[in-house]
């Protein structure tokens, strides 16, 4: 079953295509959210509200305290049907938290991981017929030999303390020798197949344009790893089969909208432009023809452009960077005033980002715990079957917090 826009999502898009650069918007002030000057001189958003959207506080008041603490660097939790959850840690370890917080040993049986840099075990995921099958799915950067590394997924049934019968379904090609932009979340769509996201590793971004290289993708695979029935590049000469969407950077956090079906993603830019996008089959995300913000180096990046016909406009974008990585859209009853907001996690911000949608636009902004005296680099955020939010904090210290109404 394919996976489409709304039709506002696509009308924006339309419209965003259309604007000659020379009639585009002028940039919005700096607000309650974001005081900083952009680090993109002279770029200006492509239709009104793209960026910066106005504080949208709703006084929501909530208390904030640890639920597990003494993770090395967590990067995913996932809930169990009976309220405990699973965490990787970047190092190569994965848990139980059981209801108290308590973490369990190590579970035995993880694939062996470059935990290098950015690398290492990475997302978690349930099997949508986990009840049944047990079945779990870790991403991880993999050693590949003579220093090259590349993401995989595995598939493994959660027995107790350990993983049985675990099986390498996917390898995203080429290997790289840089252990950067990872992208590696996991998404899975209401037909049961699941959409992995595979960033650029950095030094290879030119390869986000490629078909021919996994890197800079999203794909859309079945839980055998096997390319999807109805992907868009299927049978096409020199293109890989699993590509779901292309052009992107480092997508670390994937979202199915509950509202209809959509695959939304957040991903890493430069210095400016992390970008929230709806990845819709087939179409292409620019990086790096077309990006907000800068290089790391104070450079431009390709031609220095944000617009070019045929490449998809974000829906938002931040510049300077949050550096998002992880998402989630809340859909629980314990905060009413926040039910249908888009969450996500900030590293750079050290800041839980709520956004307010309107249709697929993103009309409000606001960055909650540092208010509460928490300030970590937010790696995800996850709601659990209590209906309350929980956080992971990227340190070696890690901390999993629980935010509840107070």
């Amino acid at each position: 079953m394919d996976i489409k826009l709304s039709a506002v999502a696509v009308a924006g898009f339309a419209l965003a295509l259309a604007a000659p650069i020379a009639h585009a918007q002028p940039l919005p002030p700096t607000n309650a959210n974001e005081m900083r000057a952009p680090n993109g001189k002279g770029q200006r958003p492509a239709f009104p509200g793209q960026t910066r959207a106005p504080l949208d506080a709703k006084g929501v008041a909530y208390t904030v305290a640890p639920w597990a603490t003494g993770l090395e660097h967590p990067w995913a939790l996932a809930f169990l049907p009976d309220g405990r959850g699973l965490v990787t840690e970047r190092p190569g370890r994965l848990r139980y938290v059981a209801k108290d917080g308590k973490l369990s040993a190590p579970i035995e049986g993880v694939p062996p991981v470059v935990a290098a840099q950015q690398g290492g075990l990475l997302d978690v995921a349930l099997d949508p017929k986990f009840a049944a099958n047990r079945r779990v799915y870790l991403t991880y950067l993999e050693p590949r030999g003579g220093g090259m590394s590349g993401i995989a997924v595995a598939r493994a049934e959660l027995d107790g303390p350990a993983l049985a019968n675990l099986k390498v379904i996917f390898r995203a090609e080429p290997a790289q020798a840089d252990p950067k932009n990872m992208g590696s979340r996991i998404a899975f769509a209401a037909d049961g197949t699941m959409f992995v996201s595979i960033g650029d590793r950095f030094e290879s971004m030119a390869q986000a344009q490629d078909l021919g290289s996994d890197l800079g993708k999203i794909i859309r695979i079945d839980t055998d790893g096997r390319p999807a029935r109805g992907n868009p590049f299927v049978g096409r000469a020199g293109a890989r089969p699993e590509i779901w969407s292309y052009g992107h950077r480092n997508p670390e956090a994937l979202a199915i909208d509950p509202r209809a079906g959509a695959l939304w993603e957040v991903e890493h830019g430069a210095r400016g432009g992390d970008e929230v996008d709806i990845a819709a089959k087939g179409r292409n995300y620019g990086w790096p023809v077309i990006t907000y913000g800068i290089d790391y180096s104070g450079a431009p990046i390709g031609a220095g452009i944000t617009q070019k016909p045929g490449l998809e406009q974000p829906l938002y974008y931040w510049d300077p960077v949050i550096a998002p990585s992880g998402m989630m859209f809340y859909t629980g009853d314990k905060f009413p005033a926040w039910k249908g907001s888009l969450f996500v996690s900030g590293l750079q911000a050290q800041a839980l980002v709520r956004l307010t949608l309107n249709g697929d636009r993103i009309v409000g902004e606001e960055r909650l715990l540092k208010e509460k005296q928490i300030y970590q680099r937010i790696r995800d955020v996850r709601q659990g079957p209590d209906g309350l939010i929980y956080v992971l904090t990227d340190s070696s210290a890690g901390v999993i917090y629980r935010l509840s109404p107070q």
